[in-house]
Order: structure tokens, then C-alpha cells, then sequence
């Protein structure tokens, strides 16, 4: 029987070269984003004054199936891809299961994650167009860290708007973000029209994604040659994402293996809609049927508890309305949710695939994700990012469950990025003092009522 290394590496010329399109082959398409003002579908020049032209544009663009990567980004590519797809076998052994694990790990570069894939691809498209400045929103920080990198490679000045938990239980994140010349600004703060107004209502708000976003397009449409990139959620970072599963589908037919099971944490869906874009892919067309579970948090749980419904995707409800599962745009996730995974709803092609039953989700409470990142760092010596470990919590129960029925299942999960920048999560697990928080129905539903009421469409 042939022994499967640990690392299966692609060689350079393995890598994609083209980015995968999945809704050029969904059987139903997500619903169209809607303009605020008269809730007609979006248009490209509508994004226009948020967005790079080139990223509006991909944004829009449901039919083009495989969409060339710029050979400059290539190039870069290259400086960290592609990422290796590793056996877990000292996690098997320890586990005493059947079923054969492997993940995807994303953390082989300086942010720590998936998320300079889609980074430098946005920098590239906002260089070419020729502009000054841009502005984005981070949470846990990965995002934000990714695309000082890439801002910083071309020379764009950034303004981070970083969630305000997160900047103070963060510092060192902060600290590398400054390193590679971004601003970074603690959300919500009174440099926005849309931070003033939030603290007018919560002086004491600790800030969310939907609050950062407010106040990053209001400082993308309010200065000259500056737009707006977003490092999740967006059509468009789904499909620069796509890279991962790409890579993952090349190097598991190099083995002779395919997945059973493909499991990813699912916060906003970049990392997920990149891990399962080629297997969703065959599972749309028939050529398999791999389940595909997404991991959520159980304190901010938008997939299994959120409703499917027109959200804005921004707390100062600035932004066009898009059709996702959420927790409604004001929600705000406790204080002490340390895992990351904190934006009130979900990329709206997941939201579809979810709702059409081709993917399952489930939650989990941040001590057994943090049990789980623990029981993974000891035996497979990478210590995982909150966010991932998530997924790997999702991949411990699977792999538990084929030891009880003797199955050995192929799992397949994302590893987005390392923990190191992470550490007061894990000292708060380590130290007992961390506390898990699952909101009531009585704490959603203040969300839910804030959901847009749409004439004809949403009432």
C-alpha cells in the first residue's frame, strides 16, 4: 500500500491559474443585492463609488466559470504558495480512528492566514486603477494584517477600522499592522459620522464587523481616490479564495484520495467558500457527494440560528442590502467571545448553498473549540488560529464518529492561519476564566427586528 507523506506540496507550475467562479454553476443563483435607496437590484456602476472597478465588476459577474489570475499575482503567489496539504496522522493515532484526516494549512505566511490570497489580489486591482488610498475593517485582525502586507508591496496607505475587543485584546496585532504601514483606528470611533452615532446610542460598545464596515465606506466615499476592499462575505473574495480548494482538490488526486467529508469555520465565508469551492463544484454537477459542513460559533451562530433574509451588511446600514442568513446588522457579539468568526451574517452564495441543503452547518461554544485547538497544537505542533479551530473542533467529533461505526471516512479541513497573535484567548482557556455565551432567542430577536422591511419583497 502506498505510504502518503505528511506534506503533499504542488510544485510551482501545479498552482491554478485561473480563480474558480462557483455560481457560474449553482442551480439557482443568490438573490441580487439591493440598492438601499429604491431596492432594485445593483447595479455595477452602482458599486462604483465603493468598490475598484475591476472588483465591482467580479462582484456582479454570475456566469464567467474560471476567471484568469493576473501573472503579477502569480508571481507573489509564489512567495507562500502553494500551501501544503498535510496527513494528520499524529492527530488519527491519538484519536484511535479509522478515518484519514488531512488540512489544509494557511499559515505559511507573515499574516498568519488565508486571507493575503484575496489581500494582495484587491491591492493589485486598486494599483492598477491608480488609487491613493484604501480602507477596510478587521475583526480578529487576520484580515487586516493581510492587506497592510499587500497595501504596503504597492505602496497604498490604509485605514484599518478594527473591531474594539479585538484591538484591546490584540495589541500585538496592532503592532504588525503599524509594521507595514497601515492606520489602524479601534471601532466604533468618533473619526466617522457612522462611529460618532453608534456611541451616541452605546458609549460603551465594544464594536462589531457591521460597525467597522459603516465606518470604512463612509471614509472610502467621503476621500478623493480611496475605495473599500473587504476581506470576506463578497462574491468576490469567495472567488480569489478559491485558490485553497483548488489546490486542495490537485493535491488530493495526486495521493489518489477525495473527500468524504470538507469541513471549514465559517464566520463570513471567505475561508469556507474557498476550502469547498471544487467539491461544492462536483457535487453541483454530480460528480460526487461530499458533505460539507461549516463551523460556526455558537455565540454569534448566523447559519444555524440567523434567518434568511435582505440584512445591510453594515451596522450604520450604509450598504447595499444582500439576501444572507443573519443575526440582523445591529447584533452585537458578547464582550468575551474570543474565536473570532464575529460578523452578524454570511456570504450570500453560502447562504444560498446552505438554504438549498447542500451544505450542513453547526455550532460550537468557544471552550470546546479552544479544547479542540489545545488537543491539535499537542499533537500536530502548529498552534491553530481560534477561527480554524473551529473547523478542527468539526473534524474531532467526525473522526470520533467513524471510530464508534469503524468507517474510515476521508475528512478534509481548513487550517486558515496560526494562533500567535492570539494568546490572551489562550491564556483566558488556559487560566479557566474563559466563559461561554449562547444568546438567548430573546437576544436574537433584538436583532431581528431591525431587519429592513422591503416593499413587495420583505415586509
Amino acid at each position: 500500500m502506498k505510504k502518503i507523506p505528511h506534506k503533499i506540496y504542488l510544485t510551482e507550475d501545479q498552482m491554478p491559474t485561473q480563480w474558480y467562479n462557483l455560481r457560474a454553476d449553482m442551480k439557482e443563483l443568490p438573490d441580487p443585492m439591493l440598492n438601499p435607496q429604491n431596492f432594485k437590484p445593483v447595479t455595477v456602476e452602482d458599486l462604483y463609488p465603493v468598490f475598484c472597478t475591476e472588483l465591482a465588476k467580479q462582484e456582479l459577474d454570475d456566469s464567467t466559470r474560471y476567471i484568469d489570475i493576473p501573472e503579477e499575482l502569480q508571481e507573489f503567489y509564489k512567495m507562500f504558495r502553494p500551501s501544503p496539504l498535510i496527513r494528520a496522522y499524529n492527530l488519527e493515532k491519538a484519536l484511535g480512528t479509522p478515518a484519514k484526516i488531512y488540512y489544509k494549512f494557511e499559515g505559511n505566511n507573515t499574516s498568519g492566514s488565508h486571507k493575503l490570497n484575496s489581500a494582495i489580489a484587491q491591492a493589485y486591482y486598486a494599483k492598477k486603477q491608480g488609487l491613493t488610498s484604501l480602507t477596510t475593517e478587521t475583526g480578529a485582525g487576520q484580515w487586516g494584517t493581510a492587506l497592510a502586507e499587500a497595501c504596503s508591496y504597492y505602496g497604498i496607505p490604509l485605514t484599518v477600522y478594527m473591531v474594539k475587543c479585538s484591538y484591546e485584546q490584540k495589541p500585538f496585532r496592532k503592532s504588525i499592522i503599524r509594521t507595514f504601514d497601515g492606520n489602524i483606528i479601534p471601532s466604533p470611533s468618533n473619526t466617522t459620522n457612522a462611529g460618532k452615532a453608534i456611541l451616541e446610542m452605546d458609549p460603551n460598545n465594544t464594536g462589531s464587523l457591521g460597525c467597522a464596515i459603516s465606518e470604512a465606506v463612509e471614509k472610502a466615499v467621503t476621500t478623493d481616490g480611496c475605495k473599500y476592499v473587504l476581506g470576506s462575505v463578497l462574491n468576490q473574495v469567495l472567488l480569489h479564495q478559491s485558490i485553497i480548494g483548488l489546490e486542495s482538490k490537485i493535491a488530493m488526486e495526486m495521493i489518489d484520495e477525495y473527500p468524504d467529508i470538507v469541513i471549514g469555520c465559517a464566520g463570513g465565508g471567505s475561508n469556507l467558500g474557498g476550502l469547498i469551492a471544487p467539491f461544492m463544484q462536483d457535487k453541483l454537477t454530480g460528480k460526487a457527494n461530499p458533505r460539507i459542513i461549516a463551523v460556526e460559533p455558537a455565540s454569534c451562530p448566523s447559519l444555524t440560528r440567523g434567518r434568511y433574509a435582505y440584512d445591510f451588511c453594515d451596522t450604520g446600514k450604509i450598504t447595499p442590502l444582500a439576501r444572507m442568513y443573519t443575526l440582523g446588522s445591529g447584533f452585537i457579539p458578547s464582550a468575551n467571545h474570543a474565536g473570532g468568526l464575529r460578523y452578524h451574517g454570511m456570504s450570500p452564495i453560502l447562504s444560498k448553498l446552505y438554504h438549498d441543503d447542500y451544505m450542513e452547518a453547526i455550532s460550537a461554544e468557544q471552550t470546546k473549540v479552544f479544547e479542540a485547538a489545545v488537543f491539535f497544537a499537542k499533537h500536530e505542533t502548529i498552534l491553530p488560529a481560534p477561527e480554524s479551530s473551529h473547523a478542527i473542533r468539526g473534524a474531532i467529533d467526525e473522526a470520533l464518529k467513524c471510530k464508534e461505526t469503524g468507517e474510515a471516512k476521508t475528512i478534509l479541513f481548513g487550517l486558515t492561519g496560526t494562533g500567535y497573535f492570539d494568546m490572551t484567548a489562550y491564556e483566558s482557556y488556559l487560566n479557566s476564566s474563559m466563559k461561554d455565551y449562547i444568546p438567548t432567542d430573546k437576544d436574537l430577536e433584538i436583532g431581528f427586528s431591525g431587519l429592513p422591511k422591503i416593499p413587495g419583497i420583505q415586509e
